[in-house]
């Protein structure tokens, strides 16, 4: 199948009954050498491993199911895929979504097709699903139902919104979580003892396991640098100067998930809040530079729209949702000056928190105050019976009311007072905002409520 060697690697599909290969060669990196051969090997996901759980029982019971792993990158998607074929020994097809279309999807079923007649099972797993378009994706349907071949796909992306409905419906989706650091400690373990590498610092160990982030290839093939810097002669631990030489613009001024990372983050925020549009900038540029996800920075501008301007300036928070928007329409790097214009316009937005102080106070409040019933009078009542019992009696519909406000009207539970949690900044639009509310109230101290 000439036209299909540059999507199926040779080791990847190797007969049911072909000797999986104990080792691997020497010179092979340090992640495929450390790459689990046994359900016991693999360091995490004790969610889905553990006993009892649902690739625990498909593994050990042999009953393989369709399915999508959903996951960061360095997870073990992959190695998840290949264990589980393996379990049941079943042909293990690999098809890139990146490379693959329609007719390598036709030529996998044509080869899945064969091993059936020769009475083996098939594995059809594809990387990074969510890059199959609608037309690719329909193209497994009829032989998922048909149970040719069992459908193992693997994404970083939502499948909800990436993979059509018909086969998530015929898929158990199964989320992997990235690796947590106690997890990635058991890996430099055994890095080292492959390595035979000196030790790490404590300090170096934490900024590596922070650089990494939950990924066990970007930990390994970090380690594996290291390791080669220091030479197998080095003789003290390994520390972090070594460790940023090695590593160099990768580990650059802050550690993703370390002290320097929420530094920066809460610099940038404190730059916006105090509105210099400057400092701002320059804070988002060293998150970038130092290798944040632009997503992740989107979500916090959106967070500051919502804290720290409100209803001053409610453009912006639609200027940080679009921002957003149009990162994830672009990427990196066109669509980091949408986060750079959102960042300036939020900075030089008029402030406020009095929407996300009330919402602390109210929810302080009920949380101490406990449940009240609602009033009568406030309740829908549709039915009949519920209009006997009392439902929506007496109340008074806005609309109907002179500038369609009931004044003194209570929307309160009864026998509570009215309370203030709401109290406008009186900047920007906030201060309009602050006018109509005295109108409002002083209409309802001349009802008499």
């Amino acid at each position: 199948m000439p036209a299909q060697d540059s999507l199926f690697d040779a080791g990847d599909e190797p007969a049911a009954d072909a000797p999986q290969p104990d080792t691997v060669a020497p010179d092979a990196p340090l992640a495929e050498r450390l790459r689990p051969r046994t359900l016991d090997e693999v360091i995490g996901q004790a969610h889905l491993l553990g006993p009892g759980k649902p690739l625990r029982v498909a593994f050990e019971s042999g009953r393989l199911h369709s399915m999508i792993l959903w996951g960061p990158p360095g997870v073990g998607k992959t190695t998840l895929a290949r264990l589980v074929a393996g379990a049941v020994k079943s042909r293990f097809i690999v098809l890139s979504a990146v490379l693959a279309g329609v007719k390598d999807i036709r030529e996998a079923v044509d080869q899945a097709k064969a091993e059936r007649r020769a009475g083996r099972g098939t594995v059809v797993f594809v990387d990074e699903v969510h890059r199959f378009n609608k037309a690719q994706q329909d193209a497994f349907l009829p032989h998922v139902e048909s149970g040719l071949f069992t459908f193992i796909g693997a994404t970083t992306e939502n499948p909800s919104f990436e993979v059509n409905s018909a086969l998530l419906s015929r898929a158990a989706v199964h989320v992997l979580k990235p690796l947590a650091p106690d997890e990635l400690v058991q890996l430099i373990a055994r890095a080292q003892a492959v390595l035979q590498a000196p030790a790490l610092t404590d300090a170096a160990r934490d900024r590596l396991i922070g650089y990494a982030d939950g990924d066990a290839r970007r930990l390994l093939n970090a380690y594996e640098t290291l390791a080669e810097l220091a030479g197998p002669t080095r003789g003290e631990p390994m520390d972090e100067a070594l460790l940023e030489q090695a590593l160099g613009e990768m580990l650059r001024r802050y550690d993703k998930g370390g002290e320097q990372f929420y530094d920066a983050i809460s610099a940038l925020h404190k730059s916006v809040r105090g509105s210099d549009p400057d400092a701002a900038l320059y804070w988002l540029a060293r998150m970038l530079d130092g290798g944040v996800d632009p997503r992740y920075v989107a979500r916090r501008v959106i967070r500051m729209a919502s804290e720290d301007i409100g209803l001053a300036d409610p453009r912006g928070q639609q200027l940080a949702l679009q921002a957003a928007e149009v990162y994830e329409r672009l990427g990196s790097p066109e669509g980091e000056l949408a986060l750079a214009q959102a960042v300036v316009y939020l900075s030089v937005a008029p402030k406020s928190n009095a929407v996300y102080k009330a919402w602390g106070a109210v929810r302080e409040f009920v949380k101490a105050d406990g449940t009240r019933p609602v009033p009568l009078h406030l309740r829908n009542a549709p039915t009949r019976l519920m209009k006997n019992l009392g439902y929506g009696a007496g109340y008074r519909y806005a609309h109907d009311e002179a500038g369609g406000f009931a004044a003194g009207e209570s929307y309160w539970p009864e026998g509570m007072a009215a309370q203030r949690f709401y109290q406008p900044a009186g900047r920007g639009l906030e201060q309009r905002i602050a006018d109509r509310l005295a109108e409002l109230r002083r209409l309802n101290d001349e009802a008499g409520r």
